[in-house]
């Protein structure tokens, strides 16, 4: 296993891989689905800026440890928080996770993404932004916040649209536009 410096006491939430110029990230909280905590979104942000800069790097791969990929953020510990103390770690929760969204729409490396399992919201928005997805037989793919009526976040609007077929459209929300 290579590593970047620890960062605190979940630091095994995103492990490194290194074989040759290539990075194999693991979202390793299995038990969770592999939901995306603060401490591994901060991971990834880690990982990525660092391998940005490293001539060394040259291919990043990412996976999920388990029968999914990334079952989406840890909402529930956003609602803990809001329920206990307040709505800034929600708020720096979300920055974060659309901040490592936006590197990994924009990075000058490629990234492929072994989609194995289970990939619903957030796991939508650490991969397919990235270069290269890797859909298998076993892959489940879902925005449930849409069944709510709700807007995907994290840019899903943007790929769902753009899906063959017009697949992407039975996840997005209708619309109903009233004029006054």
């Amino acid at each position: 296993m290579a590593s970047l410096p620890p960062s605190g006491a979940d630091s095994d939430q995103v492990l490194v891989e290194a074989n040759g110029s290539t990075r194999t990230l693991i979202l390793n909280r299995p038990r969770q689905l592999n939901a995306l905590s603060s401490t591994m979104i901060m991971g990834l942000l880690r990982c990525f800026t660092a391998y940005e800069r490293d001539d060394a790097v040259k291919l990043l791969i990412m996976k999920g440890n388990g029968r999914a990929f990334c079952a989406g953020g840890d909402v529930a510990a956003v609602v803990q928080s809001i329920n206990e103390d307040s709505w800034k770690y929600g708020a720096d929760f979300f920055r974060n996770e659309f901040l490592l969204n936006y590197i990994i729409a924009t990075y000058g490396k490629p990234q492929v993404s072994l989609l194995k399992g289970i990939v619903m919201g957030g796991g939508a928005g650490v991969s397919l932004h990235g270069r290269f997805r890797v859909a298998t037989e076993n892959t489940v793919f879902a925005m449930p916040e849409t069944a709510l009526g709700l807007f995907p976040d994290i840019g899903a609007s943007y790929f769902l649209s753009r899906l063959p077929g017009f697949y992407g459209h039975l996840f997005l929300p209708s619309l109903s536009i009233v004029i006054c």
